[in-house]
């Protein structure tokens, strides 16, 4: 690690050092080059540089002209195009639709260095300075676009990503052998017109392949809330990687062909990938900017496994990653921790051991026919499946394995895990040990909320598995002798949640929780979730039964100030909320009150109290 790794090329003189003259493969990014795994351009650049490509990459490129785009040529396969590890229209805009004020994935953390809807900008700008050269754009912006979708920032239905952006192929999912196949194919001279069975890649056709399931139109979905509540519910029981056909889309007289979801990696192939060496450092060219802040808390980071089982209606992880949980191995983790030794800016702490839900590690179903063939988008809700093997014991080996290396001094597992999955441990050794030797003081885990009417359109496991989630953890770490926090992360103006549903979640936190909640998010409705699909129609897709959705500027912003109505600048929205409730009995000097009568007097100056927010 470190000199021996190069940079990939970001320039000619790059390429004239490595003695090119021609790129194969140029990736360009809406996110700054950060040679690291969790930089979709380096791991993807890593990984097709290791299987003997010339990879370069334009990293936010000025949109304005084409002369950035032209600065490594033109590449001998394709352009691979990407908006950056975050959609751009949620990375520039907050959940009300207010500009950010930065871009941690910029230098300095300063904003303006990608243009809205990056992936398109970009690959029409290629398509300017390069005509006829392949292109294909993927990423999660375009893996979560790649059908007609609901647009929450211009608030109506856009076509397919593809289609907008013109581009020969989509690559959906994490991409890494996708575009591997695909590059193989063009360096045998096929067309990239005429690859069209690649599992992971939409494209555009005139015809309906044999097979494939035939979606309501764009044109359909946008006149008819109910076609669009039936398009949702066919994708998602149709993204099994093994037994799902084809899903085709007509825009139009053209079709948006969906090919099945890549097939999952083996642990081989993702432990190829991950113990390629990366500097793990910005390219130095950031250095006078600042850096780029988004690598600060993940430089150290080992990820475990990808994918996620949990279903939850809100998130996107599922629909990108799949679900069947993709695995590293010991050994391979080990390698790469004990690599980070040979880093200058190593401490000896591995800040997180973990991925989207830590403990799905090594978990599988037991019949693996059964899961190749079922269509259930969750594995725990609405109920725990019967094939699902819940015993943690990997994740529990992997620990004591990485304890034991030299020179790593302290593992934490800060990505979270999924609580009710962790209650399902047959041996409860899980929690004890992650208590014991993994928990840096507190621990994250996402309820999201309690009121059952809106748990259940989440699709989240309810306040009596959190309660019960809460005792086994503080009991345990009493009986350790420790004192760690639980932080639980809400989320307010989700579909289904009222005003009532918003007061229930705050006296929830006050009575039980002994909490000021601070992690609290409204609800975004981001392109293809079962909750945006929710928030669009006003009806729940998978019943077909209406639902109330706090879609006003007003809502919204008071079911925010009702669960943070300790900050002076909600209070006069909470109380205005509670009275509008009929729930002034929560405004006054009682002990139950949310808004005590000395908070109503602005000149009067409020304590601060000398005790941590904790979970007790």
């Amino acid at each position: 690690m470190g000199a021996e790794v190069q940079f990939l090329p970001v320039n000619k003189k790059d390429m004239k050092n490595r003695g090119w003259d021609q790129l194969d493969i140029i990736l360009i990014s809406g996110d700054a080059y950060v040679d690291h795994p969790a930089w979709a351009s380096a791991i993807l650049g890593r990984f097709l540089e290791s299987q003997g490509y010339r990879v370069g990459i334009i990293a936010q490129p000025d949109w304005r002209s084409i002369d950035d785009f032209k600065k490594l040529g033109v590449p001998r396969l394709f352009f691979g195009i990407s908006s950056g590890n975050l959609d751009s229209m949620v990375s520039h805009y907050t959940a009300d639709k207010k500009k950010r004020r930065g871009d941690l994935y910029s230098p300095g953390g300063k904003d303006g260095h990608r243009p809205d809807r990056a992936a398109i900008v970009y690959t029409n700008r290629i398509r300017e300075a390069f005509p006829g050269i392949p292109v294909i754009v993927g990423g999660i912006e375009a893996s979560l676009r790649r059908l007609a979708h609901y647009d929450y920032w211009s608030n109506q239905i856009r076509r397919s990503l593809l289609l907008d952006s013109k581009a020969d192929l989509l690559v959906y999912g994490m991409g890494e052998y996708t575009l591997l196949d695909i590059a193989r194919r063009l360096t045998q001279g096929e067309d990239i017109r005429q690859i069209r069975n690649i599992q992971g890649t939409a494209y555009v056709s005139d015809e309906l392949p044999p097979g494939a399931l035939k979606l309501p139109s764009l044109e359909e979905v946008r006149e008819n809330k109910q076609a669009f509540n039936l398009f949702t519910r066919q994708l998602f029981n149709n993204n099994n990687p093994y037994s799902s056909p084809p899903l085709a889309q007509a825009h139009g007289d053209r079709m948006v062909i969906i090919n099945p979801p890549p097939i999952p990696l083996t642990t081989k192939q993702l432990d190829s990938i991950y113990e390629i060496p990366f500097q793990r450092a910005y390219h130095p060219g950031y250095e006078q900017a600042g850096g780029i802040p988004a690598l600060n808390p993940v430089q150290f980071s080992l990820l475990t496994h990808r994918g996620c089982f949990g279903g939850c209606h809100f998130c996107s992880i599922g629909l990108h990653q799949g679900k069947f949980i993709q695995n590293r191995s010991i050994p391979s983790l080990a390698r790469e921790a004990q690599s980070f030794l040979e880093h200058p800016d190593f401490k000896g702490i591995i800040p997180d051991l973990g991925a989207a839900s830590a403990n799905m590690y090594g978990l599988s179903g037991q019949d693996q026919d059964k899961c190749r063939q079922c269509q259930r988008p969750s594995c725990l809700y609405p109920r725990l499946c019967k094939n699902l093997n819940t015993d943690h014991s990997p994740s529990i080996k992997l620990w004591s394995h990485m304890r034991q290396l030299k020179g790593i001094r302290n593992i934490r597992v800060a990505s979270g895990v999924r609580y009710d999955l962790v209650l399902e441990d047959p041996t409860g050794k899980y929690l004890n040990d992650l208590c014991r030797y993994h928990v840096g003081g507190q621990l994250k885990v996402a309820p999201e909320h309690i009121s059952p009417s809106v748990t259940r359109l989440m699709g989240k496991p309810g306040r009596e598995k959190y309660e019960l989630f809460v005792q086994k953890y503080n009991s345990i770490n009493q009986k350790l002798g420790k004192k760690q926090y639980l932080i639980p992360y809400f989320i307010s103006a989700h579909p289904g949640c009222g005003l009532n549903e918003t007061i229930e979640l705050a006296e929830f936190a006050r009575d039980h929780l002994q909490y000021y909640p601070e992690q609290v998010q409204n609800f975004t409705p981001t392109p293809m979730t079962l909750s945006t699909c929710m928030y669009y129609t006003g009806f729940n897709p998978l019943n077909g039964q209406p639902i109330h959705i706090p879609d006003s500027n007003w809502e919204r912003k008071a079911q925010r100030a009702l669960l943070q109505h300790r900050n002076p600048d909600n209070r006069a929205m909470a109380v205005e909320a509670l009275q509008k409730c009929g729930r002034s009995d929560l405004i006054g000097s009682s002990s139950k009150a949310l808004i005590r009568d000395r908070n109503l007097y602005p000149g009067r100056k409020r304590k601060k109290s000398k005790t941590p927010n904790r979970n007790k």
